[in-house]
């Protein structure tokens, strides 16, 4: 299971796993929060947001989009997304914020990674000055969703995060 996965796991279930008292919350910012997590010698730190829209609507899925800081691997600015469902490859995963465009080019367990650290640091820039990000995904059957982020608070969720983590 990927890290990013039980990351989210945790966030999801943490009142039933015995660590997620190593789980931290750094800060609540409008609509991102900045979180910490020490797991044995190894500190992550991350921002992270859910849609305050999502499409199509009626379908509960626990979508989340993240920035995420992993000194020990020498990982800074690692975007990730997931929309709560695996995600057909068949299909490109995209974020999308006023006319600027990005695609996600790695999908694995449920989670959709962008394999440019110069890439990922463009999106970033692009978050700071953007009010809304929007990931667009493909289900196993082919259906597309859509979950719209709101990025206010997000400059200061994710220097919180960096902070945390260099």
């Amino acid at each position: 299971m990927s890290l990013i996965k039980k990351i989210l796991l945790l966030l999801i279930f943490s009142t039933s796993f015995a660590n997620a008292e190593n789980l931290k919350k750094i800060g609540k910012f409008k609509d991102w929060e900045a979180m910490l997590l020490i797991s044995n010698s190894e500190k992550i730190c991350f921002a992270q947001s859910k849609p305050v829209l999502q499409s199509p609507k009626g379908l509960t899925r626990e979508a989340r989009l993240f920035v995420s800081f992993r000194p020990n691997d020498k990982i800074n600015d690692e975007i990730s997304a997931t929309s709560g469902y695996e995600y057909n490859t068949q299909n490109t995963i995209r974020a999308k914020s006023g006319k600027h465009k990005y695609k996600f080019n790695i999908a694995k367990d449920g989670f959709a990674w962008i394999a440019e650290n110069k890439i990922e640091k463009k999106m970033i820039k692009t978050m700071k000055k953007g009010s809304r990000i929007m990931i667009t995904g493909y289900n196993q059957s082919g259906s597309q969703t859509i979950d719209h982020y709101s990025l206010m608070g997000f400059t200061k969720a994710y220097t919180a995060a960096k902070k945390n983590c260099s």
